[in-house]
């Protein structure tokens, strides 16, 4: 990171000073003691407390400190609930942290148009749940939705196991409201579904705090489907099962989700959680949904794909706890791999088809780094989760994990990927985003960070390799 400016931290009483001037008494955190809760994000190898940190509870006070920090030329971090795996919050010592979680209000619930709105403060699991009893809910499901709001999913625009047929957060954002660097509150797209103009709203989703902060979203519905039933098949070895993925895709069967956990992840989940996992190279958890005709005709067919490649286990849920019981270890694998040890988790993507090729290359770079990797990741749309393991109190494992998964995401790119499928850049990508992206196309990136962002105070030092983003930071700082 960037080292922190001198001169705005020698400002720092006046900062807090304006800050606490325009918002209410408990919306604004100085204390050092209070502030280090903020230091980092869950890419917890990097942490640095914050100047201070803002809580607001409206669109109103999130304008007013946006303003006070703008025209102060103080650096600004959105934040969200905090789950970044990518750094995506973590702040500098002379920043600001804006936070949107005290921003929970539900605004509306529209069934026959099929939206709701909510303040970007809501967790992503409490959207579904203020739906249920309407027979509605929200399709994006990242694993961390507990606790994850949509602030953070809109921002790095969020998928989840289901987002195979439903996809991504940007699928599912209808409308924003935006606060921009200089506390102008604007209105982007709405519960119609084409409004006209520029996409502004696409530009927005997955923008990572460069452009602003979004306080409230209009988001899409969906009814309930008629039921869902999982399948779990298991395979002795990783290439195979990689390959049944990949011919479920061909076959034209569209699942609502496939889920892919290696050997070293099933023993860490089975002795976690005791979901009664077969022992095995690789298993897929495969969820199909719709009325009962339509899920019996998608699970034979899968039945058949698999058959062909020997699977050495082919479960189907007959009821509600068999379903459980399948989706039980997978949702509590990243917990149960944490048992093990640090891990790095990393999502770059890869076509389906080359699937098999990236696992075989991934455990060949196991090797020649000398650090073991668990895979658990979303196969159905290639998002790869590999868990590289390492231990933190071991001088140089660190810095060993990072150049490992430096050379997956690359895999990633040379076999038609990209670098991220859903946590975004952050910091923890950002010098290799010359790798996807050449010098034309960063340029262009930063061209559009510039127009909204003049004078560059939005999340420093995140997504834009800091040799290619200078000139445009020099260029702000004279302005």
């Amino acid at each position: 990171m960037p080292a922190p400016d001198a001169a705005i931290l020698a400002r720092a009483p006046q900062i807090v000073a304006a800050l606490r001037a325009a918002l209410p008494a408990d919306a604004v955190i100085w204390n050092p003691e209070e502030t280090r809760a903020y230091e980092c994000d869950a890419l917890t190898a990097y942490r640095c407390p914050p100047l201070a940190v803002v809580l607001p509870r409206t669109t109103e006070e999130v304008a007013a400190a946006m303003r006070i920090c703008h025209d102060l030329r103080v650096p600004v971090v959105p934040r969200g609930a905090g789950t970044s795996l990518a750094g995506g919050a973590l702040p500098t010592a002379d920043s600001v942290i804006i936070a949107t979680l005290r921003l929970r209000e539900v605004l509306k619930i529209d069934t026959q148009n099929r939206f709701i709105r909510v303040q970007t403060g809501v967790t992503n699991l409490s959207v579904s749940a203020e739906l249920e009893p309407h027979g509605f809910f929200y399709a994006p499901d990242p694993s961390s939705q507990l606790a994850c709001t949509i602030a953070g999913n809109i921002a790095m625009n969020s998928g989840g196991a289901h987002c195979l047929k439903y996809g991504v957060t940007t699928n599912n954002l209808m409308g924003a409201t935006v606060v921009l660097p200089t506390g102008e509150v604007v209105e982007l797209g709405g519960p119609e579904m084409g409004p006209m103009g520029l996409d502004l709203l696409g530009l927005i989703c997955g923008s990572e705090g460069q452009l602003g902060i979004v306080t409230e979203a209009t988001l899409r519905i969906l009814p309930r489907p008629e039921g869902a039933r999982p399948v779990l098949i298991g395979f002795d070895g990783a290439e195979v099962a990689g390959e049944c993925v990949a011919r479920i895709i061909r076959s034209g069967v569209l699942p609502v989700a496939i889920e892919y956990m290696d050997d070293v992840c099933l023993r860490a989940v089975e002795d976690f959680a005791h979901a009664g996992y077969p022992d095995c190279a690789a298993v897929l958890i495969v969820e199909v949904e719709g009325s009962p005709p339509e899920i019996d005709h998608q699970i034979a067919r899968i039945r058949e794909i698999a058959d062909a490649l020997n699977p050495v286990e082919f479960r189907e849920s007959r009821n509600a706890d068999e379903a459980m019981a399948i989706w039980k270890g997978r949702k509590s694998a990243f917990g149960a791999m944490g048992r093990l040890g640090d891990y790095i988790c990393l999502d770059g993507t890869v076509p389906v088809g080359q699937l098999p090729h990236t696992l075989k290359m991934i455990g060949e770079l196991s090797r020649q780094h000398g650090l073991e990797v668990a895979n658990v990741f979303h196969a159905g749309d290639g998002n790869m989760h590999p868990l590289i393991l390492f231990n933190a109190n071991k001088p140089g494992e660190l810095e060993r994990a990072e150049a490992f998964g430096a050379d997956i995401l690359r895999l990633c790119v040379d076999v038609g990927g990209c670098l991220t499928g859903e946590h975004g850049v952050g910091i923890e990508k950002r010098d290799l985003m010359g790798k996807q992206y050449d010098a034309p196309d960063l340029e262009i990136q930063m061209a559009v960070k510039d127009l909204f962002d003049p004078r560059w105070l939005l999340n420093p030092a995140k997504v834009f390799p800091l040799d290619a983003s200078r000139p445009w930071r020099d260029e702000a700082a004279a302005r």
